[in-house]
């Protein structure tokens, strides 16, 4: 008998979980956002996924735990709601089996996924003219209007995705400025250097830690080609990261 499920979802596809927030909760730290893969498609309403980790830790989902499920897959992102049925160990592997509570749906997400990291970042308010060329929607960065040779400020980035970024500096930019960003990702072996425009989107100092700040950005007018570069580092990083905890697993 088919399993229609396997139309839309397959074996190997990451999958982000969340668990599914009560009324009378209010402690947003038991609704963290785990990472997993989906293993084996059982049945149209059974799955079974990897036990998800954080860093070198297993995360052991509760039997009867309800959790919002986001599959990762070549034709886009499909959501739907699961319930922890069994936990066990195979091969080595600790595995989870879920029933689906809810139908699955394609899922039409703004934000893209973010990834957790650590890199260095320079960056600098723009200009008036260079602000003036963004809003005009001119394409800043190879137009020649980029004032060259400016100082620049030293931040480190927290997570990353392809619509924007989170980084944490000694220092605050205003919300809704504009900036300039320059980091480095690894391409084929070796570092390329991205230059691009971002909104401040938000800035909060950092609880504990009285004189850094973080900030949220999204970027603007991002070249089409720099976005899908540093989707494919993400996902290249996260099959890097599932393998090394399935290989420490085993």
């Amino acid at each position: 008998m088919e399993i229609i499920l396997s139309k839309y979802i397959q074996p190997g596809n990451r999958i982000e979980l969340q668990k599914v927030k009560r009324l009378r909760e209010d402690d947003d730290s038991t609704r963290k956002v785990y990472g997993s893969q989906l293993v084996d498609i059982l049945s149209d309403d059974k799955i079974e996924i990897s036990m998800p980790m954080e860093k070198t830790k297993l995360i052991l989902l509760p039997v009867g735990g309800e959790y919002d499920l986001y599959f990762f897959t070549s034709n886009g992102l499909y959501q739907c709601y699961a319930r922890v049925i069994e936990r066990y160990k195979n091969n080595k592997m600790f595995l989870v089996r879920l029933e689906l509570t809810s139908n699955l749906r394609k899922y039409q997400r703004r934000e893209y996924y973010r990834f957790s990291c650590a890199l260095e970042m320079n960056s600098r308010p723009l200009e008036k003219e260079e602000v003036q060329a963004i809003e005009k929607n001119s394409d800043l960065l190879n137009s020649g209007l980029l004032v060259p040779e400016l100082p620049l400020q030293r931040s480190v980035i927290a997570d990353i995705s392809g619509g924007g970024l989170r980084f944490v500096a000694e220092y605050a930019y205003d919300v809704d400025s504009l900036i300039l960003c320059k980091y480095n990702l690894w391409k084929e072996g070796e570092a390329k250097e991205y230059t691009l425009c971002g909104k401040v989107l938000s800035v909060k100092e950092i609880e504990n830690r009285p004189g850094f700040f973080e900030h949220r950005v999204q970027y603007v007018n991002m070249d089409k080609g720099n976005r899908e570069e540093i989707i494919k580092y993400i996902f290249n990083e996260e099959r890097k990261t599932i393998k090394m905890m399935n290989d420490d697993i085993r």
